[in-house]
């Protein structure tokens, strides 16, 4: 009992610091459009996206925690050796990407990560279908949702401000995209953090830790959320740059247009239970303001490159995930 109590302790902390690499990774969806428009500068810009990720427990119930908890795989396949393995295929993943400057999703490296750790010990049949059918589902509607509301946004603000000089427009929405980046990063702090609450409480509750009922503890809560702060903190500045600057390029009102639209499907997302990717959303949404200026102000090349990184997320960190299983299961 007390070299499993170890290794549990072991793992959580493993868990706490995927979810400071997830902040890390990901501070460019929260604050790359605030730095590229230069309302602020990027030591201010993460401390403000940092504090409202912290927030955001303030805000949001559990329902992804939940979900990624009892919808992914079956909770009774699930063992320490299972989430260290799922864990360890996405903070490869993670680091891969950071380093070659790649906005993939950590929230389907995660979920890649422990269905390929899951599978790996139990076969296909350890997956729930219905949750995991609902996560592939987001894989498509989210970014799309995030383009067609920020197309919708960047249509309007230029039909209404027609008449208004530029500089006062961007006077405005230098004001504004303050409000949209405290949103933007609320809505990430709530979907993201959620997703290492689930792994710990599965965790927690199949080695009995959590009784008879799964839910989940607010010390699981206030960490998770205190680790992507600080991970936010720091800030993923390679992808900062292809999220900012190279997709597209951006103005105070098209990036409080992008914030908004991806604010508006995290928060969507976020009360229906569903674990989207923070970063599918705002790239969708960055594209989307693009797009209404000129169809060719987007650079598509880039995009693609973004849009095979999605596609390879979740089967490479399935991939790392259960060879490290298989070798974990040698080790321990």
């Amino acid at each position: 009992m007390e070299i499993s109590l170890v290794l549990i302790i072991f793992i959580i902390a493993v868990a706490l610091i995927f979810d400071f690499i997830n902040g890390f990774h990901d501070a460019a969806n929260s604050i790359a459009t605030i730095v590229s428009t230069r309302v602020l500068k990027p030591q201010w810009a993460v401390v403000w996206a940092a504090f409202f990720n912290f927030i955001a427990f303030l805000f949001f119930g559990l329902h992804v925690a939940n979900t990624i908890g009892k919808g992914v795989v079956d909770p009774s396949v699930v063992d320490p050796i299972v989430v260290l393995a799922a864990l360890s295929g996405a903070i490869v993943w993670d680091l891969v990407t950071w380093y070659y400057g790649i906005p993939s999703s950590s929230s389907h490296a995660l979920i890649g990560g422990l269905a390929g750790a899951a599978v790996a010990k139990a076969g296909v049949g350890a997956l729930q279908s219905a949750g995991f059918t609902k996560i592939i589902v987001s894989i498509v509607v989210s970014p799309f949702l995030g383009f067609a509301l920020a197309f919708i946004f960047m249509t309007l603000v230029s039909i209404i401000f027609f008449k208004t000089t530029p500089r006062k427009i961007d006077q405005s929405f230098r004001i504004l995209q303050f409000l949209s980046a405290a949103l933007y990063s609320l809505g990430h702090g709530g979907n993201d953090a959620q997703k290492t609450m689930g792994i710990i409480t599965v965790l927690l509750f199949s080695t009995g830790f959590l009784g008879a009922t799964f839910h989940v503890p607010l010390w699981v809560v206030l960490s998770c959320h205190a680790a992507m702060g600080l991970g936010t903190l720091f800030g993923g500045w390679r992808i900062v740059k292809t999220m900012g600057m190279k997709i597209t390029k951006l103005k105070p009102v098209g990036g409080f247009c992008a914030e908004t639209a991806g604010a508006i499907t995290l928060f969507l997302a976020t009360g229906l239970g569903i674990p989207v990717s923070t970063t599918h959303t705002i790239t969708g949404s960055i594209m989307g303001v693009g797009t209404v200026n000129k169809f060719s102000a987007v650079r598509w090349g880039v995009a693609g490159q973004i849009v095979w990184a999605w596609i390879l997320t979740i089967p490479a960190s399935a991939f790392i995930a259960a060879i490290t299983w298989w070798l974990s299961t040698l080790i321990f």
